[in-house]
């Protein structure tokens, strides 16, 4: 008995402790004026990408491209690298080939679409549109065909990816007649109306490391390729540059070729440009012992990029693609710096950065359309590795789920402001490293009010919770409901409910069905009547450090 009281007591003085430590929670006020609005909801989350454009067709390929599919209307988007490689069709990673063009001995073109076909169906029976990047050369093209395949693995030098692929054609007219064959093909075998949705453009990032050429070099590759597509199909909507970052003189120089240059393929001036792509990664570190990530960096690529385009009067309404919109530059890539991304900071930094997209694209007054996301999924992979992916083993991670509540997001965004948001501007500048960035997103459609929360820090560390307040100003009714979508420790995670588990190497049939029960999109409870008094209702959240939650307040259904 002694012996228990003790324990007790023990017991009862580390629950104190803890109690005692734990720290205050930070008030914050969020207000939604739902009568206010600023701007359409552009789907601008619908874009994902990947280097590897073989797993497309794989077992956890198809699994994640439905999940994609299953955001809804309108359709996803999907841009791979490698569809052009040669080889044997065996995936690895940054690396796919389809084996589409080769030639016989005396150099005649063979073209062979089985492997793209199987591509681009698996992306289309779920309900994802082809992002087509004509990239990279083709083996018998190539100007330095050897060595060719890569064997990069995570922790080599990034630089030997970079063999026979990344260099120019030996002849531009072959190039050319490869991309009106593939368009041609595609015509044929999904429909003029359909291939006239899609995106065209020309290799990636010809600004680093995947162009072994002049920037000369560069231009005639794009204006043949971009003529080859056109001459199949004269309203193919097609772009560039795709740039790493914004680009800088690289991209200005681009859009004033475009525009005012002469093409090497026509002849004529200009190239056609539909829309304009460039490239904004975060820059995640390791600091003493914890993770510390980036968002400055991607959102100061993102403006600068912007800014490029606003030289241009004539591109002001021009749609804009975020090619590549990370928070860190290599999905395969792993290290400490990239712990974040099984968790929920991942979540939190793609909820405060795609909210920060608008905005700037606001500002700066420019046409944003999409903003790809370059994370797809990696098989036969180890549980959680630690890769920058959208889903592991089948199982989505936390991350997803941001894109779960952006598809609930409809109509118009309004106007929302919190007295813990972070100017975009300051972010830029300094990051999120003092105080964290607390902050709504919000949209109306009808009288259906959506408001997304987000408590992020560049610090992946310990820290108090949230408590909101959140007013909502302008509800057209007295009755309506609140549903609360949650991402955090408890609330759809996978991977925490993994490591709760003990990390198991290989999860039997019964824990691998309550992962993915854990994955899915989940709300805190069944929705709740709220109180509205003048148009107005007050609604508390406690949101911990680097939770997500999605409030749909609507009025209830009879």
């Amino acid at each position: 008995m002694l012996l228990r009281t003790m324990i007790a007591a023990g017991l009862m003085g580390i629950t104190a402790f803890a109690q005692a430590e734990e720290p205050a929670p930070i008030d914050v006020q969020i207000t939604v004026n739902a009568d206010k609005p600023i701007g359409p909801m552009k789907p601008i989350y619908r874009f994902f990408g990947a280097d590897e454009p073989n797993y497309a067709y794989m077992k956890d390929g198809r699994a994640l491209l439905h999940d994609i599919g299953q955001l809804g209307a309108p359709p996803t988007y999907f841009r791979a690298h490698n569809i052009l490689c040669s080889g044997d069709l065996t995936p690895a990673l940054k690396w796919g080939s389809t084996n589409i063009y080769t030639e016989d001995a005396a150099g005649k073109p063979i073209y062979d679409f089985t492997t793209v076909d199987r591509i681009f169906d698996a992306y289309l029976s779920n309900g994802v549109r082809p992002y087509v990047e004509l990239g990279f050369m083709p083996e018998a093209m190539s100007t330095h065909p050897q060595p060719y395949q890569h064997s990069w693995r995570p922790g080599l030098p990034y630089k030997e990816i970079l063999t026979g692929w990344a260099y120019p054609p030996k002849s531009y007219d072959k190039w050319r007649d490869l991309c009106t064959k593939l368009t041609e093909h595609f015509i044929e075998k999904y429909g003029r109306s359909e291939v006239e949705q899609w995106y065209f453009e020309c290799w990636n990032e010809a600004n680093g490391l995947y162009w072994k050429a002049s920037v000369e070099d560069w231009y005639k590759l794009h204006d043949y390729a971009i003529d080859g597509v056109r001459r199949a199909l004269p309203t193919a909507r097609v772009g560039g540059p795709h740039s790493a970052g914004s680009g800088g003189k690289f991209t200005r120089d681009f859009l004033e070729h475009c525009l005012h240059g002469t093409n090497y393929a026509t002849g004529q001036k200009g190239t056609p440009l539909d829309f304009i792509s460039f490239h904004a990664k975060g820059a995640p570190t390791f600091v003493e012992d914890h993770v510390r990530m980036g968002i400055a960096s991607q959102l100061k690529a993102i403006d600068g990029g912007f800014k490029i385009v606003r030289e241009f009067p004539e591109l002001k309404n021009t749609p804009i693609v975020l090619g590549e919109s990370d928070p860190d530059g290599c999905a395969a890539c792993q290290g400490k710096q990239l712990g974040y991304r099984n968790g929920t900071m991942y979540a939190s930094y793609t909820a405060a950065s795609f909210a920060r997209k608008y905005m700037l694209a606001d500002s700066n007054g420019v046409n944003l359309e999409g903003a790809v996301t370059w994370a797809f999924e990696f098989e036969d992979q180890p549980y959680f590795p630690g890769s920058r992916v959208m889903a592991s083993n089948g199982i989505t991670l936390p991350v997803f789920n941001v894109f779960r509540m952006l598809a609930k997001m409809t109509g118009q965004r309004i106007a929302t402001t919190s007295s813990s948001e972070l100017p975009v501007d300051r972010i830029i500048a300094k990051g999120v490293r003092d105080t964290p960035d607390i902050a709504a997103l919000s949209t109306k459609e009808g009288d259906a009010v959506s408001v997304l929360l987000w408590h992020y820090h560049d610090d992946d560390l310990p820290g108090p919770a949230a408590k909101i307040t959140l007013k909502l100003t302008g509800l057209n009714a007295a009755d309506y409901t609140v549903t609360e979508y949650r991402i955090d420790d408890t609330n759809s995670n996978a991977y925490a409910h993994w490591k709760r588990e003990g990390s198991p190497v290989a999860p039997d049939a019964d824990l691998y069905s309550e992962m993915k029960t854990a994955s899915a999109l989940q709300t805190t409870g069944p929705a709740k009547s709220i109180t509205v008094t003048d148009h107005a209702a007050t609604i508390d959240v406690t949101l911990p450090r680097q939770g997500v939650a999605l409030l749909r307040i609507q009025i209830p259904k009879n």
